[in-house]
């Protein structure tokens, strides 16, 4: 992986590859934990735009070597104003919660301030037993950014959000696998194995489908129950008008497993 260079310092890198259907967008900074600095959020926006136009079925996301993100690179100063260059974080948050395909977050080693607040904003979070995660804004004279005020109170309840981000206490992943945040956690060894059989279940679903679900899901908080059934019904007729659909009711009477394909 080549990281930008400016000025001879090492810059954060922002890489999408693709394995067939699954894309993986790495983020390397391997000097400061792969923490990401004012060059960096503009590269991830644009790398999950490359994704949300492509055919891709998942996106992995992950650290490059051991780490997974430390958050903001701080010592990588910026000629905007900070107001301005929050608008800019704010837009690679925004292209991560609006991607229609489903995301992994693949997690080892620290995942902290906004690198955590991103691991959440996945739809799954599969981590190592040594990954570390922190809402570590407090602990540097911040307050929560990347949208933690909006995910944690939803994740885990106002009060536990709380305590994460006015604490800003460092958690194991297995703490937050109990709390039901981070769907699996797994030796090192076996992390990429875990991350792909999740992956191929999302492939072999109907991407369609998936992308309606994901969508009012992520506008159940925003909306009342009128509101809500009518998008299920929208919804539905979409996916009713689509080959996929046929083809799950066709694999249902012929008794076997259905290929969605995206039509």
């Amino acid at each position: 992986m080549t990281l930008v260079s400016e000025n001879g310092a090492l810059r954060v890198a922002v890489q999408v590859t693709s394995d067939g259907p699954v894309a993986t967008l790495t983020i390397a900074n391997p000097r400061r934990r792969n923490s990401i600095g004012d060059s960096g959020w503009p590269q991830l926006r644009a790398a999950l735009a490359e994704v949300e136009a492509s055919d891709a079925r998942v996106l992995v996301v992950t650290g490059h070597g051991e780490d997974f993100c430390a958050g903001a690179d701080l010592s990588e100063g910026g000629s905007r104003h900070p107001l301005a260059n929050m608008h800019v974080v704010n837009e690679a948050c925004l292209a991560l919660h609006r991607l229609s395909v489903p995301t992994i977050a693949r997690v080892d080693g620290y995942a902290v301030g906004a690198g955590m607040n991103l691991a959440l904003g996945c739809d799954f979070v599969v981590a190592t037993h040594r990954a570390k995660f922190s809402e570590i804004f407090v602990r540097r004279g911040l307050s929560v950014d990347f949208g933690g005020s909006w995910l944690l109170p939803r994740l885990v309840g106002m009060h536990r959000a709380k305590e994460m981000v006015l604490l800003g206490a460092m958690l194991e992943a297995s703490t937050l696998h109990e709390l039901g945040v981070v769907r699996e956690v797994v030796a090192p060894a076996d992390l990429d194995a875990a991350v792909d059989s999740l992956a191929q279940r999302l492939v072999a679903g109907p991407p369609i489908a998936i992308a309606q679900s994901k969508r009012l899901l992520h506008d159940a908080f925003e909306v009342g129950l009128e509101r809500a059934l009518e998008d299920e019904a929208r919804a539905q007729a979409v996916n009713l008008a689509t080959d996929d659909a046929a083809e799950a009711g066709a694999a249902f009477f012929e008794k076997r497993e259905p290929r969605f394909l995206g039509h």
